[in-house]
């Protein structure tokens, strides 16, 4: 099972703003996300795939 990351470890790891990954989530953009609760986590493999494309859809 993956380990699920909180808002700010993505903010953290990233180096995107807690308010754009919010503003992603709203528009369906970035890393994917989902809702535990009233906690919004991701999943770490997810969070390394999105890293990734970025990367790819760079070259």
């Amino acid at each position: 099972m993956d380990e699920l990351l909180r808002m700010d470890e993505v903010a953290a790891r990233t180096g995107v703003p807690i308010n754009t990954l919010r503003y992603w989530r709203q528009n369906k953009i970035g890393p994917r996300a989902g809702k535990l609760g009233r906690r919004v986590v991701y999943r770490e493999a997810d969070v390394q795939a999105w890293i990734d494309a970025q990367f790819e859809s760079a070259s």
